[in-house]
């Protein structure tokens, strides 16, 4: 079969963290995790457009919900990030994320850590800007 879209990969982002804040969730079941977002990256990939190279600025947080299974963790992260002309850009992420060993050594802080392939992470990624130059971003 053929003619079927496929998915390729539009930035990376990096993001620095801090120890998760355990806040819990008495009547949902499962408990809810507040991720400070201390600093990081984000990049388009080569031809992407509009290009993206930009860091975070302040502090943003991931706020995670981990399945009861223990497979899966469901994000809602939000920031702020400057583009390298200068443009503020408000980036809102949600989705779910394979929990692989791989990604453990990541969040355990493992010296061996190492970073993941493309496809254990499913997210749709919301952006707004005042930036003429970026306002494809928001469709």
């Amino acid at each position: 079969m053929s003619g079927f879209p496929s998915l390729q990969p539009a930035m990376t982002v990096l993001v620095s963290i801090d120890p998760p804040l355990g806040v819990g969730a008495y009547s949902k079941g499962t408990p809810l995790a507040v991720v400070p977002m201390t600093g990081g990256t984000v990049k388009s990939e080569s031809g992407f457009s509009p290009e993206i190279d930009a860091e975070f600025v302040g502090t943003g947080n991931d706020y995670i919900h981990n399945d009861p299974s223990g497979k899966h963790m469901r994000l809602n992260a939000h920031g702020v990030l400057k583009n390298k002309d200068g443009a503020m850009i408000y980036i809102n992420y949600t989705g779910v994320v394979d929990i692989t060993p791989e990604l453990g050594a990541i969040l355990g802080g493992s010296p061996d850590a190492k970073t993941t392939d493309f496809g254990n992470s499913f997210i749709e990624m919301r952006f707004e800007t005042g930036e003429e130059k970026l306002k494809d971003l928001e469709t």
